[in-house]
This record gives C-alpha cells, structure tokens and sequence, in this order.
C-alpha cells in the first residue's frame, strides 16, 4: 500500500508567507511559541496534537484534511483562491473539490493533454497529482486567464461536424447547475472506460440529457453520481476540415422532421 504524502508543514509555511506574516507574528496569534510554529513548518513534529490542527485549520479557513493532503503551492493563483474563498470541500461539506493541476515556472496554470493512449486510465487518475503532472502539458494563447483547462482527443462521428480525431479544449466544471441548457462539455463517467463528448441539458431529476450533434445518434440519460468531472468545450482544432452535410444525411434530416410533425399533430387531434 503507497504511503500517503502529507503536505502540513509546507502548507503552514506557504498560507504564512502569503499572509505576509512572521513566525513570531503567527505564533501570537495562534498562541504558540515560535519554536513551536518552526518545528510544526520544519516537519520536525511527526505527531502534530489535534487541537493545533483546529486552530491553524480555523485560522487560515482551510480544512484539516486539505491542509495534510494537498499541496498549496501547486494548486494556481485560480485554484487556491477559490479555496481559500470558502470553496473547500472537505470545510464546505459541497461537492466542490480541489482540481488536480500543474503549473509552470511562474505559477500558471498548464493546459494537461490526455493522449489515446492514457483515455482508459484517466477515469482512475483524474484527481491523482502524481498522474496529472506525467500528462503531457503545454500553454496556448488566449485562453481566459480565469478557468482550469484540458484537451481532450474525441474520435468517431456522432458530434459531426466536429471532425473525428479533433482536439478538443475544455475547461473544468466546479458546479455542474450552472451550466446551461445545449452546452457542449466532455463528461466523465465512473462506469465508461472512455470519456464521452456530448450537448447536454441538465434535468430536474439529478440527470443529464447527452445529444450528439449528428441526429444518427439519439439522446440518453446519465445519473449525476456516475459522472467524475465535466469539462465545458472552448474550442477545438483538428487537421481535417468539417464536412458539409451529404444528400443523404439532408434527407434523413427531413423525414426526421415530417415524422415529428406527423407524431405532434396526431397529438393534438
């Protein structure tokens, strides 16, 4: 069994110096003495009591868990703001949770690439620092500078035009009641080995409707806890240029619609 990593000490010794505060400064208010703040932001305490966890984690609004658990510093100006906005999962009891990143030499936030070949394991290493830094990672103009973003490769033909084999960024979901009805957004899904990229309507019954853009392809329902994360579409580049409706697609396009006035003025007699 891996040995968990535990951030504390670093943590204390970043959310201090973000403060803008001494160690003497903190240990006041915390009431410790110095010595004890130093050892607690060496890693010299191996065993720390209970209660200081509480008043650090009280202090600085950050939960015990993600004061141990994760690691601040490389969470993004983005990400540790929200955090330290109240948007803590473990503080909050929500379902917001701390996205796993990776940021360059300045603090920016990287665009992770989830190659073919990593599409199966991604389901099982999404919240995995360890597995997100080994992702291929870039950074690409004219992004907005608020957002977490990723690129995803979409095959086959059910989001027509969208070519298949296209590259498609998108940027990460906190709260999945904002988004509105026909956004596109790539969905993660606990039960696929794949992710899937669809039009989605958020139900009243804690499900979303998934529709391709290809009408070939007909609409289903997934339930809110099957899904992992969700990832708004921004854009995407592909090598192959969209292709134009055939006769044939027209065609089926307009028996589709013949045969949905027929079913509604059946209705209304």
């Amino acid at each position: 069994m891996n040995e968990q990593k535990v951030f504390f000490p670093s943590n204390i010794k970043f959310l201090r110096e973000r403060k803008k505060m001494s160690q003497e400064s903190l240990a006041n208010v915390l009431s410790f003495t110095r010595s004890k703040l130093a050892a607690l932001e060496s890693g010299a305490t191996k065993a720390q009591q209970p209660e200081d966890l509480l008043l650090i984690s009280a202090f600085f609004k950050v939960s015990v868990d993600s004061l141990l658990k994760v690691d601040l510093p490389k969470l993004g100006e983005f990400k540790l703001s929200q955090l330290l906005a109240g948007n803590d999962v473990y503080m909050t009891g929500s379902n917001i949770r701390v996205l796993a990143i990776t940021v360059d030499k300045n603090n920016k936030e990287n665009v992770e690439y989830v190659p073919v070949k990593a599409k199966a394991g991604y389901r099982n290493g999404y919240n995995d620092q360890q597995y997100i830094s080994n992702l291929p990672k870039f950074t690409m103009p004219n992004l907005p500078e608020r957002g977490s973003f990723r690129m995803f490769p979409i095959s086959g033909d059910s989001m027509l035009p969208i070519p298949d084999g296209s590259d498609v960024i998108a940027e990460y979901v906190q709260d999945w009641k904002t988004i509105k009805a026909g956004t596109l957004c790539i969905f993660i899904l606990k039960a696929e080995q794949d992710f899937v990229f669809k039009q989605v309507n958020v139900q009243e019954n804690g499900q979303f409707l998934l529709t391709s853009l290809n009408s070939l392809y007909h609409p289903y329902t997934v339930n809110a806890e099957d899904v992992l994360e969700i990832w708004k579409y921004y854009k995407f580049q592909s090598a192959t240029l969209p292709e134009l409706p055939t006769d044939f697609q027209e065609l089926k396009r307009l028996i589709l619609e013949v045969q949905q006035d027929v079913k509604q003025q059946t209705k209304n007699q």
